[in-house]
């Protein structure tokens, strides 16, 4: 009963969120409404953090990588069509003469999607094959994480007759024939990014309420038996670390569109690592809750830079104290928590005895 109330209790709250949510565009103008649409698109990054790390066990510091290079396959096709079919102007500027090859094919707005989400599952099977095949975990994993970010920030700035540099991919005009300045347009990527929100909340939710979803907490909390008692905890972890990485890609993909721009510098070490902390203020192991992280860390970082420009940092940063101190299971983890205790009390006196086992059924443990 408690389960089942729990359980409503969460239904009503997330449709009351996703209506507030959709009718933001009455009472939001057209800039905030299009910081909300990019903090949507890193919500969709915070689930797939969520995934891998609340249910699995596997932190990684290394996301903004697969977040970058789904934005730069969006973003090389919104580059090509501004372009009108000549040559980028970072290119000319470079001194490249003709058009890569590796670049044609991205012309075609439904391979730019593809290899949006493809090319990040690529990178994170490679990695995660050979790291987890051989046990690498914990800190170590954390560490090869963000060696792979420091490898392809590199490779992406020194390659800019490539990749534009340090400036990256910026000024597109149009996707698919539509005005990425008009506002009917950015409301329209606005609802989209809002639909993929809720879509990719609904198929999280149901995976981890899945058998596989118990297997990946139970390699979470205990790998070892997971591996005594038949199966094999690689091919999982290798699984739904590729889903995470999609899933950074797809946010990747659906915040060029909204921010008309995507740089090495999006992709580096301090991003990678605010990511997860989305997931941490907002609750492990709680797909709302990071949902919830993304939207409200970002929203505070907004607002205190814009409200104090010299001392936002530091503001934002004892925000992350004070939730780590007070709050270590995150906002939604916490109310979790708590949330039973205050509805217990209200069972009578013969549910809450029924619950009880008889005497010799208790066994010890």
């Amino acid at each position: 009963m408690l389960a089942n109330g729990n359980a409503k209790l969460k239904l009503a709250v997330y449709t009351v969120s996703f209506v507030l949510l959709a009718l933001a565009p009455l009472f939001m103008s057209d800039f905030r409404l299009s910081l909300l649409g990019k903090f949507l698109a890193y919500a969709v990054l915070a689930i797939g953090i969520d995934l891998i790390w609340g249910y699995t066990g596997i932190m990684s510091l290394g996301h903004g990588v697969y977040f970058g290079l789904g934005a730069y396959c969006m973003a090389m096709h919104l580059k090509l069509s501004a372009s009108g079919g000549e040559l980028p102007d970072f290119m000319s500027w470079s001194g490249v003469e003709k058009l890569p090859w590796f670049w044609a094919p991205f012309q075609n707005a439904g391979f730019a999607l593809i290899m949006a989400l493809a090319v990040p599952v690529a990178v994170a099977f490679i990695l995660g094959y050979f790291t987890f095949r051989n046990r690498i975990k914990g800190a170590f994993f954390s560490i090869l994480s963000q060696a792979l970010v420091i490898i392809t920030v590199t490779l992406f700035v020194g390659q800019q007759g490539f990749t534009g540099g340090t400036n990256g991919l910026t000024n597109f005009d149009t996707f698919l024939g539509f005005n990425l300045r008009s506002p009917s347009t950015k409301l329209f990527f606005f609802y989209m990014t809002l639909a993929v929100v809720l879509l990719v909340l609904v198929l999280a939710v149901l995976l981890v309420k899945s058998r596989m979803g118990h297997i990946l907490t139970a390699i979470r909390d205990g790998e070892n038996r997971v591996r005594f008692i038949g199966y094999n905890p690689v091919a999982f972890k290798v699984f739904i670390y590729c889903v995470s990485a999609a899933l950074a890609g797809l946010a990747g993909v659906l915040f060029v569109l909204q921010e008309g721009i995507i740089s090495p510098a999006q992709m580096g070490i301090v991003p990678s690592i605010e990511m997860v902390l989305w997931v941490a203020i907002g609750g492990r192991a709680t797909i709302g809750g990071a949902v919830l992280g993304a939207l409200i860390t970002n929203a505070a970082k907004t607002t205190f830079s814009e409200a104090y420009p010299e001392w936002w940092p530091i503001m934002l940063g004892a925000m992350f104290i004070v939730v780590v101190l007070f709050m270590p299971k995150g906002i939604v983890g916490t109310i979790a928590h708590y949330l039973p205790r205050w509805r217990k009390p209200k069972l009578s006196a013969v549910v809450a005895a029924r619950e009880l086992p008889p005497r010799g059924e208790i066994s010890s443990p």
